[in-house]
């Protein structure tokens, strides 16, 4: 009986001593593997370029500053593009807005940067003859304009040459409709407009100028 108790006191003993070597083994093994693997995808980056990426911690090859621990999902970020924390933002002093037309309410933000036009709402106004411009009312590139708002007033010799035949032309429409029909058509094609050529033919009187 007593060599029973003695066995059993051994095989509890064993098997104690079994578990507090190898019991938790496996455990601290998969924790010991998934921190390699977490080590081995960790990413550094710059908090001024974000578009830096490394494997390993160092210097940012644009501006030098230590390299920091990037976010996971921070990782394949194009190079327009940036993500930033909370603290990263402090630091460098960033702020955003929309951008828009309007009243300025509060702080003011000074930026620095370069306005480029809408490509979208330009429009491009073909001429139709030659000739010069004796008066301009937009005077710099990028001044916003309206729809009907008068941009310049030119002198064209061709235009002018045209309503004096038109004058011509209508003293003979009787005897000569074809001529006349013809000169009306061509201050057309130069986009006068109907009322334009009226006035033309109603007053005898040439105009010099043509607004645009």
């Amino acid at each position: 009986m007593k060599k029973y108790i003695v066995y059993l006191g051994i095989l509890a003993v064993g098997l104690l001593l079994g578990w507090l070597f190898f019991g938790n083994s496996p455990t601290k093994e998969a924790e010991h593997n998934h921190s390699e693997v977490e080590e081995s995808n960790q990413k550094w980056t710059c908090s001024m370029h974000p578009q830096v990426m490394k494997t390993e911690p160092g210097d940012c090859p644009i501006c030098g500053m230590d390299l920091i621990p990037a976010e996971n999902s921070a990782d394949g970020l194009l190079a327009d593009q940036f993500k930033l924390t909370e603290n990263a933002m402090a630091l460098a002093n960033i702020q955003t807005t929309v951008v828009g037309k309007g009243n300025v309410e509060g702080n003011t933000i000074k930026l620095s940067g370069k306005i480029a036009e809408n490509e979208e709402a330009n429009a491009v106004q073909v001429s139709y003859f030659s000739g010069r411009i004796e008066r301009l009312n937009v005077s710099f590139t990028g001044e916003e304009v309206r729809k009907g708002q008068l941009l310049a007033t030119i002198y064209s010799p061709e235009i002018y040459a045209a309503q004096q035949e038109l004058i011509t032309a209508a003293s003979l429409k009787e005897s000569q409709p074809a001529l006349y029909q013809a000169v009306r058509n061509k201050l057309k094609l130069w986009k006068l407009s109907e009322n334009q050529i009226n006035q033309i033919e109603e007053t005898g009187k040439v105009k010099e100028n043509f607004p645009v």
